[in-house]
């Protein structure tokens, strides 16, 4: 059981309910969450130290001593497995009850250098432009599907994205999947696993990410198969993993999201017809999405709706978008609205009602 220190609350994580412990007397609050090991983080009154939750022991960077400045350079981050997701927890009752509204990027492909573009594109200059109107829309939660690094994921990319993110991590959760421009070594190195929101079952190998919510349960997949090389591949344990999870987790809709395009080509997931074949066994799965191609644009297949998402760091094709979509999700569906920052701009604003199917 993990303990959480925010405003003077004490919470902890019980099974799939946040409870609040300590409050002003009137009763516990109750939301469904995920079971999530949640960092614990103190003052000692000389360092500042983080403590991953449930630990006893002080080891690597989850106990590291670090001075002031050190701290709050790091902290923003931090709060996104703290503060913010018990922000996302404490939402109105009413709107939970009714409503999720998420901003879904993808294919950010932030570099370290702050200069660099493609395509007459800045990704940097994209991500400082899209981070503020996130943090308006008052989405409460971002998901990011892979290709967050520029090419072949360097540590320097992810210490920009880090910096980029900040402002928007502060408030809200920020959930990040891999793409194949991403490196899983350097990406867990600046985004520890421990102090990531969600809840993370341990598939050897893999970043998956369960987040949920009463309207809806979305699980992040991971696709990276090798670093900088076109086609995705979720492999033998993630399926077999899926292929377990899907039959308790029936009790409201599910939303997949992964990095790679579910087509047959050789960029493609190379896995998509044993996916595909496995979730439509699984009425509750509704839809799955995802990126990789730069391009914006819905399709059904097999009972469910694919969502590719515009990509935010450059487009392939002038005649597509670049930005980031809002999604307000509900029981029978979601209404995705466009915000197109740069290339095609024709369909900035308008707003896509997509009904699940089964």
């Amino acid at each position: 059981m993990a303990a959480l220190l925010s405003s003077g609350l004490e919470y902890h994580a019980v099974g799939f309910t946040l409870v609040r412990s300590k409050g002003n007397g009137d009763g516990a609050d109750s939301f469904c969450y995920g079971s999530v090991a949640m960092p614990a983080i103190y003052f000692d009154g000389r360092h500042h130290r983080v403590q991953s939750a449930g630990s006893t022991a002080d080891n690597g960077l989850a106990s590291e001593q670090m001075n002031r400045k050190e701290f709050l350079g790091r902290f923003l981050l931090w709060s996104t497995a703290g503060a913010a997701w018990l922000r996302l927890a404490s939402t109105s009752a009413a709107e939970d009850a009714g409503t999720w509204k998420v901003a879904l990027l993808a294919d950010t492909h932030i570099p370290a250098d702050p200069v660099e573009s493609y395509r007459g594109f800045q990704p940097v200059e994209n991500l400082k432009t899209v981070a503020p109107q996130i943090l308006d829309s008052e989405a409460q939660a971002v998901f990011l599907l892979g290709d967050a690094a520029r090419l072949a994921g360097l540590p320097g990319d992810y210490e920009r994205l880090e910096q980029l993110l900040s402002p928007i991590a502060a408030r809200v959760p920020v959930v990040i999947g891999l793409g194949n421009h991403d490196d899983r070594d350097n990406f867990f190195r600046r985004f520890p696993v421990e102090r990531s929101p969600g809840e993370h079952p341990g598939v050897p190998g893999k970043h998956v990410t369960i987040v949920e919510h009463p309207v809806l349960r979305v699980v992040m997949l991971d696709s990276l198969l090798y670093v900088n090389k076109v086609a995705g591949l979720l492999g033998k344990v993630q399926r077999a993993w899926l292929e377990r999870w899907l039959p308790i987790s029936s009790d409201r809709p599910l939303v997949l999201m992964v990095h790679h395009t579910l087509g047959d080509g050789d960029s493609d997931l190379l896995d998509v017809d044993r996916l595909m074949a496995m979730v439509k066994r699984h009425e509750h799965v509704k839809a799955i999405f995802y990126g990789h191609s730069h391009r914006y644009a819905v399709e059904q297949r097999d009972g469910l709706q694919l969502v590719n998402l515009a990509a935010c760091g450059y487009n392939f094709s002038d005649q597509e978008p670049v930005g980031w979509t809002l999604a307000r999700f509900d029981k029978s569906g979601v209404d995705l609205t466009l915000h197109a920052i740069g290339g095609n701009r024709r369909q900035d604003g308008h707003t896509q009602r997509v009904n699940w199917l089964r």
